[in-house]
This record gives C-alpha cells, structure tokens and sequence, in this order.
C-alpha cells in the first residue's frame, strides 16, 4: 500500500511539473531553437494593412522558397514614426520590429541594448522616390540621373560618407543648392528611416536623402524644398498636392535584383522612379 501510495504521489509530481513546463520545452517555444515572431512592429506602409502584411510576408517566403528560419508574424503592430516603434521594443511592447539593414544597425550603433537580427526578413527593398503619374517626364529625368550616379560611383560615395562613416552619430545636414529660376519640387521627409531620412534636433532634415537631393538637383536643374510630414500621412500629402514627391517608397526585389508583383508601399495614381538604393530586410530586437 505504501509503495502504491509513493507512486502516486511521484506521478502526480511528474505531471505537475509537465504542466508548468519543468518537464521538457515550453508548448509556446518553437522546436529546434527556431526564432519566434509574436508581435512585429513596422512603420505602417502605404496601402496595407495588418493582414495585407501578413500577406506580404508570405509571397515573399514563398517566393523565396521559404528559407530556413523563417517564421511568419502572427501579430503585426503599426506604428507613425520610428521613435514610438524603438520605444514600443524597449517597453517588451512588441518583440522585434522589421526594417532595412542600414536603418537597422545605424540604430542598434546608437542603442547598446538594441541589436539587428537577420532570421526572419529575407527580400530586398528597394528605396525609390514617388510622384503623381502625371509627373512622368520628371520621373523620367530621375531615373537617369539615377542611373548615372550609380554608374559613377555617386551613390555609393554618398553611402559611405551619410551612413558607414557615422557609425551612429547625427549625420550632417548637406545643403541644397538653390538654382535661380529652376522648377522647385516639394519633397515629404519624416525622419524615420535613420541615417536616410533623418530629422535632428533643431528641425534641420539631414541624412543620406539629403545629400542624394543636393547631387540630383543639380544634375537634372531642379530645386529641392523639404516638407516635414509624419511617415503615416506620406500618401496624403502627395495626393493633396501637400508635396510633389516622397522619399523611401519601398519595392520589393528578389535576390537577383528584379522586381516582385507586390511592393511594400502599395499606391494607386503613384509612379515609382528606379530604386536609387537597394537593402536586405532585417529585425531588431532586445539584446
């Protein structure tokens, strides 16, 4: 009787422990140290919403042939800027947020509790300027220029001095040339995709983005005025006529550099110039 009585007990400890996760992986822990995405943040693209993300994220895995690694978000929280996002990871708000590698280790080189993490974020985005489709000719002219400075050697000399080089401090902020009697573009800049598009302290937009307008206007003769507006109302500003052009529209690219049938930012009345720059897609997280 005693020794029925002690089995039971021991079997009871057993369970107990099982069910308290003591005994073996946790049953919310993915097998075989896989990453797991609970919540993601992203900056809110234009024209999807959290299902239509979710959806992004799985043409792209399939497209890719689903790399090992690969887990899709099952929750996706937007955010308005990049401040409230970084905030949000700190909090344990969310687990990760999704960006560009630039983006990405610009801002973990200025957090020491943040770090890029590469499992989960596979397709290459293509950053590319965008104006309403009755703007094809000017369209036509940055495509060209774009093209040159690549050919040159302009873009990745901009790269390296308005992104590598800072290793995380402010960038500086490139005067734009002012050419008397040029056509003026209005350009919509929210400073949330640090160092491209940044805005510092004193108001002043800096970053790559800046530095890559000073070279394009005096190549196609235009003038460049910076329009502050928040990342979520980019659309609406161009629409209204608040701005001629946005910055960091993102396409989506396969790894041989050709376009895929489903960009990020997804506009209907937009043309999209070439991609003036090309980033892997990565994840920061909590160290």
């Amino acid at each position: 009787m005693k020794r029925l009585f002690g089995a039971l007990l021991a079997l009871m400890m057993l369970l107990t422990c099982a069910g308290c996760g003591g005994g073996g992986n946790e049953p919310d822990k993915p097998a075989n140290n896989e990453p797991k995405s609970d919540k993601v943040g992203a900056l809110i693209p234009a024209g999807l919403d959290e299902e239509g993300y979710k959806r992004w994220t799985e043409n792209i895995a399939e497209s890719e042939g689903r790399p090992a690694g690969y887990v899709a978000p099952r929750t996706v929280v937007f955010f308005n800027d990049m401040n409230s996002m970084v905030l949000a990871l700190k909090n344990k708000q969310i687990d990760r947020f999704a960006t560009c590698s630039r983006v990405g280790n610009y801002i973990a080189a200025r957090n020491d509790d943040l770090k890029v993490v590469n499992n989960n974020f596979k397709p290459i985005m293509g950053y590319s300027m965008a104006m309403n489709d009755s703007a094809s000719k000017q369209i036509e002219e940055i495509n060209a220029a774009i093209t040159a400075m690549k050919e040159d050697g302009t873009i990745d000399k901009l790269v390296q001095e308005n992104i590598i080089d800072l290793g995380g401090k402010d960038p500086v902020a490139t005067p734009i040339p002012v050419i008397e009697g040029a056509e003026t573009i209005k350009v919509a800049v929210t400073g949330d995709m640090p160092a491209m598009d940044v805005i510092l302290a004193d108001g002043t937009p800096a970053g790559f983005n800046v530095a890559f307008l000073a070279e394009l206007g005096k190549r196609i003769n235009k003038n460049f005025e910076l329009v502050s507006v928040t990342a979520d109302a980019r659309t609406s500003a161009l629409v209204s006529g608040q701005v001629n052009a946005l910055f960091w529209v993102l396409g989506t690219y396969g790894e041989d550099g050709k376009a895929l049938p489903y960009p990020l930012d997804n506009m209907t009345g937009v043309t999209a110039t070439i991609p003036y720059l090309m980033d892997s897609r990565v994840g920061v997280e909590l160290k």
